[in-house]
């Protein structure tokens, strides 16, 4: 249990500082934006490859928050049958979802790869030339945090389920011998 907390611990604090990567890119993203916009509507003269540095920006910082969207629970879920299940099925529920969960995202991770370092190795942007191959393979580094973040929740409700068995056990052994 103490492995399994230390793990938690090390996993979640690289999701803290790689999203806190990200939330800095969204101020520049923001200035950016706000410059496009006004010179655009004041002076007809937009900033070159705006349009362009605002999605690479914006794959950064949705790419490197996913991990920690996870970690705080803010991704949205539907528990209105779930949370009228005993707490054993919901269990059992969160941990095969969990599991897919990864599996989808070991998917992605592995696409991600194969894109970033296919033909897409080469790809320039537009406007800017900017090489695409850097925020392609974003896709399987933040997948990968993603893929840890699950693995953290799986391992808990793993430990909480046998954790629920255990006491059940040691509750009906308590029972009999009274």
């Amino acid at each position: 249990m103490r492995r399994l907390d230390t793990f938690k611990k090390a996993i979640q604090r690289l999701n803290y500082y790689v999203c806190s990567v990200s939330m800095f890119v969204l101020i520049p993203m923001m200035f950016l934006t706000t410059t496009d916009v006004i010179g655009r509507a004041l002076f007809s003269r937009p900033v070159p490859g705006a349009v362009e540095l605002s999605r690479y920006m914006l794959a950064i910082v949705i790419l490197l928050g996913l991990a920690y969207t996870q970690q705080v629970k803010g991704h949205p879920r539907v528990t209105l049958i779930v949370a009228r299940f005993p707490e054993k099925v919901q269990l059992v529920l969160e941990i095969f979802v969990g599991i897919l969960g990864m599996f989808i995202v070991a998917i992605f991770i592995w696409q991600g790869w194969v894109i970033a370092h296919g033909r897409a190795a080469t790809i320039v942007s537009d406007v800017l030339r900017i090489a695409q191959y850097p925020f392609r393979l974003l896709v399987s580094v933040g997948g990968a945090l993603l893929f840890l973040e699950l693995l953290v929740d799986l391992l808990t409700a793993v430990g909480k389920l046998f954790k629920s068995s255990s006491s059940e056990k040691h509750k009906n052994t308590a029972s009999q011998l009274e």
